[in-house]
């Protein structure tokens, strides 16, 4: 059967996926990089070195199960389509990627690790005719909080401007330190998630804001006195992820009243969090896809391959 082989070795998941045009369904393989307990992350040439070491593995678990005709590869070879965008982890997945291209006699198509989130994250949520007008998508994950103005183009499916962002520390920074500080083990998400649905308590909280950038140091700061004052650990989840959530929010109201009712999608791995998606989706009315395809995932980059073959034959 006809697919495109998306890759994508991000800092935190070496992932793999087909994207079957025929039937417009995705399969993926993809897998957690190791960080030790304790610790808040991977220095780059560990994770070069995990990517080396699990990609074999993840492409072979896709093709190992069914029959395949691949008609192109396309990988995540920059973190943004941006100029000085560069992470060593993303050489691990480009590399491979123009291998096996070259080996099939089939074309190798590039992408950034964001355009792949926001595809996956329009893929999941069933929104992918978004890509015919613009609309605001955030970006937000470990390294990324932004929110983007997409409009549709032709070389790379579709443009990024940076229209709002965190001036300091990122969402899914703000969430792993706090997790850390809290025992829990890195990425903490989504054991942190689940931790703040114990606590009963209600916060109501001032973002931090200027204009339409948000700053969100003083949400680690917050949540390490709470903890240094022996509160339980729910409720320092909780005002962790209400707090990034608060900045969120204030973000796209501000974002709206700039550019008007245009459509909002959240990609990215905090993108994953319950309450976060229930308040965003109640008051905005905003677009998310299941936790599969908002993490860190190649289904995008898959797609992105898929679209830009598309182009190519017109």
């Amino acid at each position: 059967m006809k697919a495109f082989l998306g890759l994508d070795t991000s800092n935190y998941t070496t992932s793999a996926a087909l994207y079957f045009p025929q039937e417009d369904r995705i399969v993926q393989s993809k897998r957690l990089l190791p960080v030790k307990a304790g610790e808040r992350g991977l220095r780059q040439s560990d994770a070069v070195f995990h990517h080396t070491v699990a990609l074999p593995e993840m492409v072979h678990t896709l093709f190992r199960e069914r029959a395949v005709e691949l008609c192109g590869v396309c990988a995540s070879v920059t973190p943004r389509r941006a100029e000085g965008s560069y992470m060593p982890c993303f050489l691990v997945g480009a590399g491979a990627g123009r291998m096996l291209a070259e080996t099939h006699g089939v074309p190798f198509y590039d992408t950034s690790h964001q355009h792949g989130h926001i595809a996956a994250a329009l893929f999941g949520s069933g929104k992918l005719e978004l890509l015919e007008q613009r609309f605001l998508a955030f970006h937000v994950s470990g390294g990324t909080t932004e929110a983007l103005l997409i409009q549709p183009e032709e070389s790379d499916l579709f443009r990024c401007t940076l229209v709002a962002s965190s001036l300091d520390l990122k969402a899914g920074q703000a969430i792993d330190r706090t997790g850390v500080l809290l025992g829990l083990r890195f990425p903490c998400g989504k054991a942190l998630d689940a931790l703040s649905l114990e606590s009963a308590r209600t916060f109501s909280v001032r973002p931090s804001m200027k204009g339409a950038d948000c700053s969100l140091s003083g949400v680690e700061n917050q949540c390490k006195a709470m903890i240094e004052r022996g509160e339980p650990a729910c409720d320092v989840a909780k005002f962790c992820l209400v707090s990034v959530c608060a900045a969120l929010e204030a973000m796209t109201a501000a974002l709206l009243e700039q550019y008007g009712g245009l459509p909002v999608l959240f990609a990215g791995g905090v993108m994953s969090n319950t309450l976060m998606r229930k308040r965003l989706q109640e008051r905005f009315g905003a677009f998310f896809a299941e936790p599969e395809y908002s993490a860190d995932n190649a289904a995008g980059t898959a797609l992105i391959g898929y679209y830009q073959h598309q182009q190519e034959k017109k």
